[in-house]
């Protein structure tokens, strides 16, 4: 069977509707979509993600090959086969898709980093024990994908954006067992760089347990958090600082005190506008009188505030594309 027809299958099958509007890949029906073959939302703009080429595969087993494999300057699917433990950050290189094999398969001890780069995929991968980030994207990288992950126990952030880095999607993710989940804007100081920058989208993730930082953000204007499951978050949900724009939009809140919050640390507040986000347990969400939030610039159809928690709980991690 085609790749085509295979696709038109399983679209099919979940009763799934996937938009393209003006040339943009819009975010449809994204309850039965748990496994697009391609990202929606930022990282769908600017020319798109697709990763690296589907007809150069290299599969490694070992922290040498690893290494090797993402750092290349080929167009190509690194395929990680089994928990490999590295140690400290490997860099990736542009036009790469490193995708886990299995539900198991991933990286121990050490992160990816992703700097000055564009057009990568990171999907299906178990992330442990990070010395320092589990994944850093920075120096004004460009679409990233970051897909059907299980991240948990690093020593920073599990997903960190940072350093005018652009056109991002971060989606069905799950991360547990962590403080500081994910950063948007390392510092309060570097305004001249992430200002027009720091455009992610965060669909379909689910904080099981997190405590803080889902995402904590600066300067970026628009985020969208659109459609995630947080569930028993200690500290807060989204927090939005230093003048961002953050557009939290039916997600599903579960024993969660503060749902939104618009400080944080010692930097200066930011913009949250809230829409239909449902709640169990959980506080009343923060917003600014007055926010500026810009335009979402993407044609989406938003899943039913409702259903969030049964789609997430069962789609996201790995071992579901």
């Amino acid at each position: 069977m085609s790749a085509r027809r295979r696709r038109k299958t399983l679209i099919s099958a979940v009763s799934a509707t996937v938009l393209v509007v003006g040339g943009m890949l819009a975010v449809g029906q994204l309850e039965a979509s748990a496994a697009e073959s391609s990202p929606v939302g930022f990282a769908s703009l600017n020319g798109g993600t697709s990763g690296g080429s589907s007809s150069t595969v290299v599969t490694v087993t070992s922290a040498s090959a690893l290494k090797t494999a993402l750092s290349a300057s080929t167009s190509q699917t690194v395929r990680v086969n089994g928990l490999i433990s590295i140690s400290g950050m490997y860099n990736v290189a542009s036009n790469k898709t490193v995708i886990g094999v299995g539900s198991g398969s991933g990286i121990t001890g050490g992160g990816l980093n992703l700097s000055g780069v564009r057009n990568v995929i990171i999907r299906n991968l178990v992330f442990r024990n990070a010395s320092d980030d589990s994944i850093n994207v920075q120096s004004s990288t460009t679409n990233v994908w970051i897909d059907h992950n299980d991240l948990a126990n690093g020593y920073d952030g599990l997903i960190d954006i940072k350093r005018g880095s652009d056109f991002i999607t971060v989606s069905w993710n799950r991360l547990h067992d962590h403080d500081k989940s994910m950063l948007l804007g390392h510092s309060d100081d570097n305004g001249s760089q992430d200002l027009g920058h720091l455009r992610v989208t965060y669909v379909h993730n689910w904080f099981d347990g997190t405590n803080q930082r889902h995402p904590r953000v600066r300067f970026a204007n628009p985020v969208h958090v659109l459609n995630n499951y947080y569930s028993n978050v200690g500290s807060y949900g989204v927090a939005s600082t230093e003048n961002a724009g953050v557009f939290v939009e039916r997600n599903y809140f579960e024993n969660v005190k503060n749902p939104t919050v618009t400080q944080t640390g010692d930097s200066d507040p930011g913009n949250i506008k809230v829409l239909n986000n449902y709640k169990v347990n959980s506080g009343t969400e923060q917003v600014r009188n007055g926010a500026s939030v810009a335009a979402i610039p993407y044609s989406y159809t938003p899943e039913a505030n409702d259903k969030v928690k049964a789609t997430v709980t069962a789609g996201a991690g790995t071992g579901k594309i």
